[in-house]
């Protein structure tokens, strides 16, 4: 009987509009419903499973028969069979889905944090867990929950860290064709050495392309008029990484990473090791690096002030390095650009008598730094 209204309640909803929902209260709304709809789905897998009435039909399991009736990817099935599962030891989870306040993939993040050596701690913890669900942008949220395992589980994470160091590989070969296929597995530090440098290259190939297509249009071109796509220029800016590698003098200085060392800052914000990117790291993992890594100081003092120690590498300053590490991504509450793509803006304007301090300052992605930009009032006109 339920099922039948809701299937009516779906009828009914699908033969509207779409647009009438396309809005955003609607979308968010839309959101909340499919939570607990998801959640609803959740605890009736659970008693099917535990029900053993997949087994009249030959199954192995209640989630391969899932699988098999509903034809969905075994790992899907298996997903949903987990999490029915983990609401029966996860009550606040289970509350806080039911309500729509958290979605199947927090639920899942949460539920994977579980092993002999957590259990207790998850169990104590977990209200403060879906606190920072209900609370945070996802990636945020999957920080926080890095550090709590960091912390519940300081030896399984560091070893977990060391077999993503050990699983690192490079496959590189030439196909019948003569076209080189191949495939990269690198740990979190490794891995952001490369793409960051790759991502360099490429937003200057970017601007090449752009330039080029404005002059020959004489207008600002749409992406699709550039020379290449973006999967030509990533594949450009590696060839060019390589080439710049064969033309570096023998014995020339290596830039080392740069590794930023906070201090006082668990008194703020809580424990906090992470790259530049965000990718929650332990401490253990930079030991491999220490012999060649610049190392900052610097030191959170109220209220929420950056001052930075001295070191040879400050890209445009001591002020702009203290907002990188204080903001560490735009701070438009719907942007995550990071640190390295984003500009510093005067939260006061320099023309109204802002100051370029760092309690001035703010990072804010060239999109919203721009947009905020035309939003300001023109400059008062002062020939009368």
């Amino acid at each position: 009987m339920e099922l039948e209204a809701l299937t009516e309640a779906i009828d009914q909803l699908v033969a509207t509009d779409p647009a009438t929902c396309a809005d955003r209260e609607s979308m968010v709304a839309l959101e909340v419903l499919v939570h607990r709809l998801d959640a609803f789905q959740a605890e009736v897998m659970a008693s099917f499973d535990a029900s053993g009435e997949w087994e009249e039909d030959g199954a192995k399991s209640a989630s391969l028969w899932l699988a098999a009736r509903a034809r969905l990817p075994k790992v899907r099935a298996r997903r949903r069979c987990r999490r029915g599962r983990a609401l029966g030891y996860l009550p606040v989870c289970r509350e806080a889905f039911l309500a729509g306040e958290i979605s199947s993939d927090h639920v899942d993040a949460i539920a994977g944090l579980e092993n002999d050596r957590t259990r207790q701690a998850l169990l104590r913890d977990e209200a403060t867990l879906v606190g920072h669900a209900r609370a945070l942008s996802y990636p945020h949220f999957r920080r926080a929950l890095a550090y709590w395992a960091q912390l519940a589980d300081p030896d399984g994470t560091e070893d977990a860290a060391e077999r993503q160091r050990t699983r690192r590989d490079v496959t590189l070969h030439g196909s019948f064709s003569g076209t080189w296929l191949g495939h990269i597995t690198l740990d979190p530090l490794s891995g952001s050495i490369v793409a960051d440098e790759l991502r360099r290259i490429e937003t200057a190939l970017f601007e090449e392309d752009w330039n080029e297509a404005a002059e020959r249009l004489g207008r600002s071109p749409a992406a699709c008029e550039l020379a290449r796509t973006p999967a030509h220029r990533r594949a450009d800016a590696l060839v060019e990484m390589a080439t710049r590698s064969l033309a570096c003098p023998k014995g020339a200085r290596r830039p080392p990473p740069l590794f930023t060392v906070l201090v006082d800052y668990p008194t703020v914000s809580g424990r906090m090791c992470e790259l530049a990117n965000g990718t929650v790291v332990t401490p253990g993992s930079l030991v491999h690096w220490l012999t060649e890594a610049d190392v900052e100081r610097a030191v959170f003092t109220p209220p929420n002030r950056v001052e930075v120690g001295a070191t040879a590498r400050f890209f445009t300053g001591a002020t702009r390095r203290a907002i990188e590490i204080r903001d560490r991504e735009c701070t438009h509450p719907l942007c995550d650009e990071l640190a390295q793509y984003s500009q510093v803006d005067h939260i006061l304007e320099w023309r109204n008598g802002g100051l370029t301090t760092q309690d001035n300052g703010r990072l804010l992605c060239p999109k919203h730094n721009l947009e905020r930009n035309h939003q300001r009032p023109p400059p008062a006109n002062d020939s009368g």
